[in-house]
């Protein structure tokens, strides 16, 4: 028995028993011992998922399906995918001999640290969602993530499962000459379109640096494309997901039909990623689609509280997630007041010129009354907003707290959309505001 496992799981249960649970165990852990996480000796099954966005989601979809098929999981399901939530997550899960107490782990990891993360948790599976540029200031270029994710694929011997309609996330295939590649992919559908307008990394071809073709946009560079010159792109998807019928949430694969627990593109591609895992594992898909009709998206994701009307609360971060929250928001066609809490912290990224890129315009439509704008940089978001012309409908209430008790006062239905450090303090001030 190691004692400072001790310490830490003593930490766990003291913090578990007081109703809390944040990663002071993991931080504690790592001061003790910076190798603390290379110790454990994982299960049998090992799902590292990662990528830009939908990483909590895609990774508590796959948690919930593996359960449901029988299996004894942990992961970490509020998305504390860096090394104190992972080393939290372990001591949690672990007998005093650093054994973990499961048949899979399924652990969320954020991109920028999977190098990092990769030797230590001994993966057997890698999920890559899709790369899009995001926080700058912190994450660095994408192309960097991409090469040192590369790196440390390059000689895995397991299975990869990649978004096929990604370019970015395909590129992982050319370099993982050893591993067992998966892709899924999402065919044409009422989203689709034959052009785009929004920003779009990754639209060159990597081998040979020509312009990728394309069939058809999902969002952003997401579709199906392909290089002429040198076939790039040309897949053979694992999971191909046809007919998504977005108002009755439901979509095909190999000719059976499937739920979906989100009537978003993102919400299918998610359901895709989740399907390929269980191929690869031999699981009968239904444990999937159980869990797709019944999932309830939490913490932030479209969580919804009981104001004096509903509020619904999402995680902004980047031009592309704050462009699908948006078309989920403006296809709603009741009245409603929508506020913006947008901050600029260590975890949200200092340079917060991403939102001159994200399709704001979206939002010049009769049904949304009031914008609030609200957080550290209200008035950055508020100039952003009259630039499309909404200045008639902005009002700057800079503190959360006011902000979120304006929105009660008005009895109208609302949406909030917060960046990361926002999100959970936002959350608790619904709480008590929906309590009162």
């Amino acid at each position: 028995m190691d004692i400072r496992l001790k310490i830490v799981q003593l930490a766990h249960a003291l913090l578990q028993k007081a109703g809390r649970g944040g990663s002071f165990p993991g931080t504690l852990a790592l001061k003790m011992d910076p190798d603390f996480i290379q110790k454990f000796k994982m299960p049998p099954v090992v799902i590292l998922v990662t990528g830009t966005n939908g990483k909590t989601t895609t990774n508590n979809l796959i948690a919930e399906s593996l359960r449901a098929a029988g299996l004894r999981t942990i992961n970490n399901r509020r998305g504390d995918n860096l090394n104190v939530g992972i080393a939290s997550l372990l001591a949690a899960s672990s007998d005093s001999d650093f054994n973990i107490r499961a048949d899979a782990a399924v652990i969320e990891v954020d991109e920028l640290t999977l190098y990092r993360q990769f030797k230590n948790l001994k993966p057997t599976h890698l999920i890559v969602n899709n790369f899009f540029r995001d926080q700058l200031d912190r994450a660095g270029e994408m192309e960097t993530i991409i090469r040192r994710i590369q790196e440390v694929t390059e000689d895995f011997d397991g299975h990869i499962i990649l978004n096929g309609d990604d370019p970015n996330t395909l590129r992982i295939a050319d370099t993982a000459h050893r591993a067992k590649i998966s892709y899924f992919s999402v065919g044409r559908n009422a989203l689709s379109r034959e052009q785009t307008d929004e920003a779009s990394e990754g639209k060159f071809c990597p081998r040979c640096g020509r312009a990728l073709q394309y069939e058809y946009y999902q969002y952003s560079h997401i579709g199906r494309f392909h290089c002429p010159y040198d076939h790039f792109g040309v897949i053979e998807p694992d999971v191909y997901i046809e007919k998504a019928d977005f108002g009755n949430q439901t979509f095909t694969w190999q000719g059976k039909e499937f739920h979906t627990f989100l009537n978003t593109i993102y919400g299918v591609y998610n359901c895709a990623g989740v399907l390929a895992v269980m191929k690869t594992l031999r699981l009968d898909p239904s444990f999937a689609d159980q869990v797709f009709s019944t999932f309830e998206i939490k913490e932030g994701r479209n969580e919804r509280f009981e104001l004096s009307e509903p509020c619904y609360i999402n995680l902004i971060k980047n031009p592309t997630g704050t462009n699908e929250t948006m078309k989920y928001i403006t296809g709603r066609s009741e009245d409603m007041n929508l506020c913006i809490l947008l901050n600029d912290n260590d975890q949200d990224g200092h340079d917060v010129s991403w939102i001159w890129d994200a399709h704001f315009e979206r939002l010049n439509i009769p049904n949304i009354k009031t914008i609030v704008c609200s957080g550290l940089r209200a008035y950055d978001m508020a100039l952003r907003l009259k630039y499309e012309g909404l200045e008639d409908r902005i009002i700057v209430i800079e503190n959360a707290k006011d902000a979120v008790h304006w929105l009660n006062e008005q009895h109208m239905l609302s949406y909030i959309m917060a960046t990361y450090t926002a999100l959970h303090s936002t959350r608790a001030l619904l709480r008590r505001e929906a309590g009162k």
